[in-house]
């Protein structure tokens, strides 16, 4: 234990008991919270009992796409959707596939930041993790700066809240969100997507969108998932790697640590940091059918059509499934059993994060030469809050580098 590993990420106002909380609506379904981690296993795994509720996934119309996209669809589709993309995923895959990618992408950044003199983390790590995943799923046809932008422009979104019928958006806030992701998704298609899609139509290259043609999936649904992929793998491994380095930096034993462990040990303290702060807080889902879930000796039946509300951050500093001191840094904690040692960082159960490997591989190939270097923190960042995806956003952290000739 380091003794130096209380969040940084902390949400005004968000309780951290009790592990289950009901709030009854007026008319309306009710919203359950959920903080025992336990119990947010027991409902992220009911499989066909709930479906997605998150990232407004009941806002997305159904019926105008040949195939529902995969972070929103549930059930046998959902499953079949899954098992055929775990090929991009499996840690021998990534480690084959795109450790050598991703080691030249760091290499080549970190040289031109050295080269500086000073970089700004989180527009590093954005232009980082957007390379590495745009050869993932394909999108190789146009500068990776340009397509970040294009990526981050998604955010750009009014707030929202789906525990609320109307997710606590006015009409003209609806109209507002529309124009704001019509126009990035439409730049993002002509710029990036289409080009893609049209030279794996002549040649398959073994990507995902290569993967999605096989499927027979049109030019709408492939945008779909490029716009799933790119943002998911952009946007949570950026605020990852930077909330690590974060830690890092000010943990003199535990970046030493790091740097002098092997692999297995590095990702143990990656998925530990992760626990203690993951990007993603909450996942919602709502039951189809009554679920009873239980908690030591209490027991709970959630009716068929409520909210559940799962905390994540509450849940992975649950002490009796992750063990004592949950807001310290302990990597290779001992956890309850089948627990991961992410927490629910990842999510649990269907619809659980399968680019768990790729984001520990890219985190850590960053973070490994990073701090050899040996950067000093010239700006801390700022926390701010990300609506959509439940999900800190931490920018402006900027990372001095000694002159390489005077050390």
């Amino acid at each position: 234990m380091t003794g130096r590993g209380r969040r940084r990420a902390v949400k005004a106002g968000e309780r951290d008991v009790p592990g289950v909380e009901h709030e009854q609506g007026d008319g309306q379904p009710g919203v359950w919270r959920i903080r025992s981690l336990a119990v947010a296993r027991q409902v992220l795994r009911a499989r066909h009992a709930t479906t997605q509720a998150g990232f407004t996934a009941e806002a997305i119309p159904k019926g105008y796409l040949r195939h529902h996209p995969i972070l929103v669809s549930d059930g046998p589709l959902h499953d079949e959707q899954r098992s055929k993309v775990a090929r991009f995923f499996a840690p021998k895959v990534v480690e084959e596939r795109y450790a050598a990618l991703a080691a030249a992408c760091a290499d080549r950044l970190l040289a031109e930041a050295v080269a500086t003199g000073s970089c700004c983390l989180d527009e590093l790590a954005l232009h980082y993790t957007v390379e590495v995943t745009a050869d993932v799923v394909g999108l190789t046809h146009a500068p990776v700066p340009r397509m970040a932008r294009r990526l981050v422009s998604f955010f750009n979104q009014p707030p929202v809240d789906v525990t609320r019928p109307d997710f606590g958006r006015t009409p003209s806030m609806w109209a507002k969100a529309a124009v704001n992701a019509l126009v990035p998704i439409v730049r993002f298609y002509l710029a990036d997507v289409r080009p893609a899609i049209r030279s794996r139509r002549r040649q398959r290259q073994g990507d995902v969108i290569s993967h999605l043609l096989d499927e027979g999936y049109t030019d709408a649904d492939i945008l779909v998932e490029c716009v799933t992929y790119g943002t998911a793998g952009m946007v949570t491994t950026r605020e990852f790697i930077v909330m690590c380095a974060w830690h890092l930096l000010q943990d003199l034993p535990l970046s030493q640590r790091y740097l002098a462990a092997g692999a297995a040990e590095r990702f143990a303290i990656l998925n530990e940091l992760i626990r203690l702060e993951p990007v993603v807080g909450h996942l919602y889902r709502r039951t189809s059918e009554p679920i009873e879930v239980i908690d030591g000796e209490q027991s709970w039946t959630i009716p068929s059509g409520d909210l559940v509300d799962v905390c994540i951050r509450q849940a992975n500093a649950d002490a009796p499934t992750v063990g004592p001191d949950p807001l310290e840094v302990c990597p290779g904690r001992p956890m309850a059993a089948g627990v991961n040692a992410a927490g629910l960082s990842f999510g649990d159960g269907a619809h659980r994060c399968p680019g768990q490997p790729l984001a520990l591989l890219e985190t850590d190939l960053l973070l490994a030469r990073l701090l050899a270097l040996c950067p000093r923190i010239a700006a801390e960042p700022a926390i701010g809050w990300d609506n959509l995806i439940e999900g800190y956003q931490l920018r402006g952290m900027v990372l001095e580098f000694p002159d390489p000739v005077s050390g």
